[in-house]
């Protein structure tokens, strides 16, 4: 009997909700390794880019080397998904970033930081995903980016209901504005690694 190997997933463990990614993604049967440095991410198959602050994680990313290899690798094909600042670290443009802030780019859409307004403004709401099917997604928005412009050959996987939109996919790239991680929600992360086998097949 041939088994088929499991996928090796990297979690960028510079800032954020690192845990939670590698706990959803072990549940689903992948292999996790927490992503520090270069050569940690040349072992990988597919890379979350977690939540948390995308200022602090573009910083950190300079600081430990990690900017040009992660960049080097999505040029590459390198399947990843990005949650809230992960999404805003995978858009080519930024609106309301501070002062110098930088994104690994990749994705061609322009995501406004903190679009929603501060923490105290998040909010949960049940979004209908017609590429994942039913039920609805039950998605927590914390101090949440927006996808306020698409280029061509973006998906537009998930609105709002006054079209405002929170999910996209382009390539081997995947992002969402929610927080499918801390919800028990593990749709995003079963496609996100359907797309890791796809790259190895």
């Amino acid at each position: 009997m041939v088994t088929t190997p499991r996928p090796r997933v990297g979690v960028l463990a510079l800032q954020g909700d690192v845990r939670e990614h590698a706990h959803v993604l072990a549940a689903l049967g992948a292999e996790v390794s927490l992503v520090r440095r270069p050569s940690e991410l040349a072992q990988v198959d597919g890379l979350v880019l977690p939540g948390g602050e995308s200022s602090v994680i573009d910083k950190l990313s300079r600081a430990f080397g990690m900017r040009e290899p992660i960049r080097d690798a999505i040029d590459a094909g390198l399947p990843v998904y990005g949650t809230c600042a992960g999404l805003i670290l995978l858009a080519d443009r930024i609106v309301d970033g501070i002062e110098g802030q930088q994104t690994f780019g990749g994705l061609d859409v322009t995501v406004r930081r903190n679009a929603f307004g501060s923490q105290v403004d998040s909010f949960e709401v049940d979004l209908d995903i017609p590429v994942l099917g039913p039920p609805s997604v039950h998605a927590v928005f914390i101090r949440a980016p927006l996808v306020e412009a698409t280029g061509d050959g973006v998906q537009r996987l998930a609105t709002l209901a006054d079209g405002r939109v929170v999910a996209v996919r382009a390539g081997s790239l995947l992002g969402t504005s929610f927080h499918p991680e801390v919800t028990g929600e593990h749709r995003f992360h079963r496609l996100f690694l359907d797309m890791v086998d796809a790259r190895l097949s």
